[in-house]
């Protein structure tokens, strides 16, 4: 495992951002989206729902050892979680919440049925593209049952039914098998939006061993386990095609963002696409590549739309004049990198786009030849 952890500026920054689905940070489409569902829920089951918010600073051993992930899991590497310090993480799943619930089930159960709602925002390393963000919000949906009949597949499918009717309804649904080491029957659910598969969450049955290390004995007790990317869900319910308008400060969009009514566009600014050809450690990915981005943007990443990887060549591969012009050492790989920029609102200039290339690439590009695009270098 990377043993990196967060500078203290980083971490401040993260734990400033506002949690759109909190009413307490002021009123946003998403709260509508998580009553409604949280709402289906409960009136299908007839049972009582609580909803729960948390501290994002956990405890490695809650975020992953709790949740039985495999010491090996390449999930728990720095390069995909955000360490505090060698024992404590920004969450990387809402699901580092559920353990500690179901300790308290065990002593303290309010009913024989009950749905289990924590929710709030998680911390990942993420690509930058119209879908992603580094700090998404998500929402999950555990019926914790106690009796006979078990709750099986048959539930699992009527409870996709019923979040599917209210995030995107009449659209087509499917779910595909994923592994999850807290569930049983894992699988992922996609719903078909503008002749696109979209990933809205996963789900499966609460895995029997996790529900026996709170005290809840599987004999007796059965769950069904959800987990639902809210940011996508609001997309989907109001029909916004990219993740950034969700945050925008722009009037017209921010006014729009405190109901479900569709979304009405207020532009279509031109794309600037720019590629790049980087020299770089081995191992950098898309995920990595845009995390370093963002943070070294903070606000300004919002004009970045796409970031996405398209080749990678070892050093060795590559012809005399490409290792001369990239400046590329030993044990560096060469990246083609695919740029995408367009403010969600405002207009970019050509200018401000080249600034902002030469920004980007100046801090990926590792070689020691740097091919800038304006008349302003940042080799300095």
């Amino acid at each position: 495992m990377t043993s990196a952890v967060l500078a203290q500026e980083e971490l401040t920054r993260a734990l400033s951002i506002r949690d759109l689905s909190d009413p307490a940070h002021g009123p946003h489409a998403m709260q509508l989206v998580v009553a409604a569902v949280v709402d289906k829920l409960t009136e299908a089951w007839r049972c009582p729902a609580s909803l729960h918010r948390a501290s994002p600073i956990i405890s490695v051993q809650q975020n992953y050892e709790r949740l039985c992930v495999p010491a090996e899991s390449r999930a728990r590497d720095a390069r995909y979680t955000r360490y505090v310090d060698a024992n404590t993480v920004l969450r990387s799943s809402v699901t580092a919440m559920v353990p500690p619930l179901l300790d308290r089930l065990s002593t303290d159960m309010p009913a024989d049925n009950v749905l289990l709602a924590p929710l709030g925002l998680v911390y990942r390393r993420d690509a930058i593209d119209r879908l992603h963000v580094g700090e998404p919000h998500q929402m999950d949906l555990w019926r914790i049952r106690r009796g006979a009949p078990h709750l099986g597949t048959a539930d699992l499918q009527r409870m996709v039914g019923l979040v599917a009717d209210v995030i995107a309804p009449g659209a087509q649904v499917r779910t595909t098998p994923t592994n999850h080491p807290y569930t049983l029957d894992g699988r992922q659910i996609d719903v078909l939006a503008n002749g696109q598969w979209v990933e809205i969450g996963e789900c499966g049955l609460a895995h029997p061993e996790l529900l026996a290390s709170a005290g809840l004995s599987p004999t007796t007790w059965s769950g069904l386990a959800m987990g639902i990317g809210l940011d996508r869900a609001v997309m989907l319910a109001k029909g916004i095609d990219d993740i950034r308008l969700l945050r925008s400060a722009d009037p017209r969009v921010a006014e729009q963002m405190r109901d479900l009514a569709p979304y009405r566009p207020v532009s279509r600014l031109p794309a600037v696409r720019r590629d790049l050809s980087l020299a770089v450690a081995p191992g950098a990915d898309a995920e990595s590549l845009g995390d370093r981005v963002r943070e070294h943007l903070g606000d300004r990443a919002v004009a970045v739309e796409n970031l996405q990887v398209l080749s990678e060549t070892p050093m060795e591969r590559l012809p005399p004049q490409a290792v001369e012009r990239l400046g590329i050492r030993p044990g560096q790989v060469n990246l083609l990198v695919r740029l995408v920029l367009r403010h969600p609102t405002d207009t970019l200039t050509a200018e401000a786009a080249n600034v902002l290339r030469d920004e980007i690439y100046g801090l990926l590009h590792a070689g020691s030849v740097h091919q800038w695009a304006s008349p302003v270098s940042f080799a300095a």
